[in-house]
Parts: C-alpha cells; structure tokens; sequence
C-alpha cells in the first residue's frame, strides 16, 4: 500500500504543480499546495485501484475548474503507472482542502516487487510524471487543454 500511496500523491502534486501553472495572471503562480494526503484506496481488480486524494490548496487567485485529468507516472524511466481523476473547483481567495477521486492501473510489466522497491524509497526520486488537463476559469475567459512532459516529481517534496 505504501508505493501505492507514493504513485497516488505523486499524482495529486503533479496536478496541482500544473494548476498552479497553468495561467500568466500573477497570483495564480502564488497558488500553493499546503498538503496531500490519501483519504482511501480501494482494489477495482489486481492492477488497478480508485482512491479518494484530499488536496489542501491555498488559492489568492481566482475561481477556476480543473477536469479531463489523465497521465502517466514513471519511475527511473521505467512507466509504472496511468492515472485519470475527477473534476475539482477551485475556490479563489481561500484555503481549503479538496477532495479528489482518481483512478490508477498499473503498468502491465510492473511486478510485486517493483512496487516494494518503491515503498523502500525516502523520496520521489527518480519519479517524472506526464499530465494532461484542462483548466478553466469561472469567467469562462479562461477555458483551454494543457499537456505538460516530464515533470520531476521530487521538485515538489522538498
């Protein structure tokens, strides 16, 4: 459960980096992430698994919906896992926490311990993630599909 738990926080950073992100207005870059957290994961078969991610977001921007979340989390280059989550609102001005539905299945050449060898790990060392979203704002000004490459998920730990 606990390499789980890494490949399943390690989405939940990689989505709310990209949100943060994701526009030019000032205070959207001041959005932060104030924790991550698993609220429960549950089995759908023996390589896949929904969970529910609770998302602390301090948002001094505006108001915006992220949706049509999917991507890929790989670990030393090796693919380890495909991920999609559900839609989320943003509130803007507050602090809150936010929950979060998302489903994870397993690459098919990951093996039992593949994923021991990742709960073994101190840090998302190594961890890179693929994500593609899209992003819009209450206003509807702002409505558009990103595709981000590569993030380095160990940027977001420390």
């Amino acid at each position: 459960m606990k390499a789980l738990r890494r490949i399943i926080i390690a989405a939940a950073m990689a989505v709310t980096a990209l949100m943060a992100a994701s526009c030019g207005v000032s205070k959207i870059k001041d959005i932060k992430l104030t924790g991550a957290g698993v609220k429960y994961i549950i089995p759908t078969s023996l390589r896949s698994f929904d969970a529910v991610l609770v998302l602390g977001i301090d948002n001094p921007a505006m108001t915006f919906k992220v949706s049509n979340v999917d991507g890929a989390i790989r670990v030393d280059d090796i693919p380890y896992a495909t991920f999609q989550a559900g839609e989320i609102t943003v509130e803007g001005r507050q602090s809150q926490e936010y929950v979060l539905p998302c489903s994870i299945t397993l690459e098919p050449d990951i093996t039992l311990i593949d994923l021991l060898k990742l709960a073994a790990r101190r840090s998302l060392e190594g961890m890179k993630a693929d994500v593609n979203l899209r992003v819009a704002s209450k206003s509807g000004a702002i409505n558009a599909p990103l595709k981000y490459k590569n993030i380095d998920l160990s940027e977001f730990s420390k």
